[in-house]
């Protein structure tokens, strides 16, 4: 029974390590995919009819767009979406240097190509030529009319109208690298049309040096990778890393900084920690001195309590809240917990909410397949231990009753010595066989000698007083 039990117990705990770890792994995953539906691409998207004279009279032609990319998140499952101001700001507030991109472009539209066209020359084979036809138009003159807007792409591919709800302007440095005095936490706020969206919540307390977190977004690099479908743009990417300080920036706000990666198109991701929330927003990247390019490793975050603060008399009072995201949370605990019927069924009303979210389809056919195929079940070693111990602990259960059945009666020498010693006379009584008796050198005195067949005959004739105590021995 020990020997079962240990054996039991040394199983038990051999798997202890590697099923913390399951669980572990189990619980990041299941906390991401309840995260990422509620990830969005944002674009901030200028059109504009330009006129432009070129020397030869008016010409109105419509320049390559402006477009910015970033990433929002909704906030509110209303239809409330959460990104950096610096995303949508070229659309929201039209800034001269949008307007000034938008000029070359029509000015290379309206007079450059053309007159390389008529001598028969392609962009780039003269650059010369091409600066000198720029420098004779009068960009002042050109009539400009943007037509700017902002869109949230959700990842079941719709494309949504976005309405800027309130907007805290990005931290801005003028030419000695003094912050401008319209600098702001960097926030949007975005409205799209009613419905049940997937929402993040944001975390209570303040983040601490190590702390893993987990940023969402669509960088750049991943929408236009030439070897990507484009379904990439649907669905958002994961750098995992952690708190490695907390910083303020150049007007003394607090940020957050983290080593995990991010690019540009990032921008406005949340930062999930480890209970789901977020902790923080994306809002600046380091870049190198000398090229440019992102230093990756140093990237800061805009703190959840001051998105917390931004969000203060604005109609999203319930940060988080959204009834697509219990569904979708029963859902996958169920898929998580391998009963795939249920998580099926589940699944399936997240879907009907939202249909079609990346994430969603994805488990939804998960789900289904196992319930069709359902994996083999492990060998129960468990139930098997069990039942070995109580089989084993009934037989030595039996063993004991049925000794103690047959000992329940009998009495040791050394007490009958005491009740004699006690002035107790028992009546004591040699039931050996008779052969036994003559040839055993075993006396004890005034035992009176009876064989188990005369008493089996009941030829004993010994008259016994109810009162007094018999006691009988055998070889």
């Amino acid at each position: 029974m020990k020997t079962l039990a240990w054996i039991a117990a040394s199983l038990a705990l051999a798997g202890a390590p590697a099923m913390a770890l399951a669980d572990e792994v189990a619980s990041i995953q299941e906390l991401l995919l309840r995260a990422k539906p509620a990830g969005a691409l944002v674009t901030a998207r200028v059109e504009a009819e330009a006129t432009v004279n070129c020397g030869a009279g008016p010409t109105t032609v419509k320049p390559a767009p402006f477009q910015e990319t970033g990433t929002g998140w909704f906030i509110d499952g209303r239809g409330y979406l959460i990104t950096n101001a610096h995303v949508v700001d070229p659309a929201h507030t039209l800034p001269p240097w949008v307007s000034h991109e938008l000029k070359k472009k029509a000015v290379d539209q309206a007079c450059v190509d053309p007159a390389l066209a008529r001598q028969g020359l392609m962009r780039g084979q003269r650059p010369d030529l091409e600066e000198q036809i720029r420098r004779r138009v009068d960009t002042g003159s050109i009539k400009l009319k943007p037509l700017p807007q902002v869109t949230v792409l959700l990842s079941n591919g719709t494309v949504l109208p976005a309405e800027v709800k309130k907007f805290s302007p990005p931290l801005l440095l003028d030419a000695a690298g003094k912050p401008v005095p319209e600098s702001g936490r960097d926030l949007a706020l975005l409205r799209v049309k009613d419905g049940v969206y997937p929402a993040l919540a944001l975390a209570d307390g303040d983040v601490k040096i190590g702390d893993p977190l987990h940023i969402l977004g669509f960088p750049g690099v991943v929408l236009s990778h030439e070897l990507l479908n484009r379904s990439a743009a649907l669905e958002a990417s994961v750098t995992n890393g952690a708190v490695s300080g907390l910083k303020q920036d150049a007007i003394g706000q607090d940020v957050i900084q983290t080593d995990a990666a991010a690019a540009h198109g990032n921008s406005g991701g949340p930062a999930i920690g480890h209970h789901g929330s977020v902790v923080g927003v994306l809002t600046f990247v380091s870049l190198s001195p000398t090229g440019g390019s992102i230093v990756q490793g140093f990237n800061f975050l805009i703190p959840a309590r001051d998105v917390r603060k931004f969000l203060r008399g604005t109609e999203v009072t319930k940060p988080g809240d959204s009834r697509f995201n219990s569904v979708w949370a029963a859902g996958l605990r169920d898929l998580f917990d391998e009963r795939y019927r249920s998580a099926a069924a589940k699944i399936a009303e997240a879907n009907k909410l939202l249909p079609d979210l990346t994430d969603v389809k994805r488990a939804l056919a998960e789900a289904e397949f196992k319930v069709k195929n359902p994996p083999p079940r492990p060998f129960p070693w468990a139930w098997v231990t069990l039942a070995l111990a109580v089989v084993s602990g009934g037989g030595y259960g039996a063993i004991w009753l049925r000794r103690w059945q047959r000992n329940r009666f009998r009495i040791k020498a050394g007490e009958v010595v005491r009740m004699m010693e006690a002035g107790v006379d028992p009546l004591i009584l040699d039931v050996r066989k008779e052969s036994a008796q003559k040839m055993s050198p075993l006396k004890i005195p005034g035992a009176t000698p009876i064989t188990p067949e005369a008493l089996e005959r009941g030829e004993a004739g010994i008259q016994v007083d109810s009162n007094r105590t018999v006691v009988a021995y055998c070889s």
